[in-house]
């Protein structure tokens, strides 16, 4: 599989992951998506805002919108679950329509980012490698905070292996 290849499949992957998550949000009780939590954020609604405010970011930066760090400065924050969810898919199809339109020459390319020092060029390849891990760091703390609301989080792992491929992955093929 080529790098282009695999980076539109963990965009696909990452989605799926994001979709099976906000789905297991919905059955937390009243006040439970703002209560407070043991994690990096101090709830399942800051962290959630957070993966979708850095997607947010490192999808502007890949496609050179030139919005920069706007995301930090002006961030949203959805109060309510199925707001949340909406916005993180309409992200998530984004940026899976921006994978699928690399060509290798493009993962080489660096495109620049807006950090408190500066802007700093990164590499496309490697903002989306981090944008991904990123997710995954964040979606692991917010899988640990609906085992202390009560409400079983879902399996995020199932998504590449034909073994153990969970039923609802295929909606995310190409």
């Amino acid at each position: 599989m080529s790098g282009a290849a695999m980076l539109a499949t963990m965009a696909r992957n990452n989605a799926w992951a994001n979709a099976r998550l906000h789905e297991a949000v919905r059955a937390l009780p009243e006040g439970g998506f703002d209560a407070p939590r043991e994690g990096f954020f101090p709830s399942l609604r800051a962290t959630l805002n957070h993966i979708l405010m850095c997607d947010l970011y490192y999808t502007d930066a890949v496609e050179e919108n030139g919005r920069g760090d706007a995301a930090y400065r002006d961030p949203v924050d959805y109060a309510g679950p199925a707001e949340l969810a909406a916005a993180q898919a309409a992200q998530d199809r984004r940026l899976i329509a921006f994978c699928d339109g690399l060509e290798e020459a493009d993962l080489a390319r660096e495109v620049p980012t807006v950090r408190g020092a500066g802007v700093v060029p990164e590499r496309i390849d490697a903002l989306l490698m981090h944008l991904f891990q990123h997710q995954v760091h964040h979606r692991g703390q917010a899988h640990n905070m609906l085992s202390q609301a009560g409400v079983a989080p879902p399996q995020l792992d199932e998504f590449h292996l034909r073994y153990d491929r969970h039923p609802s992955a295929a909606s995310f093929d190409r």
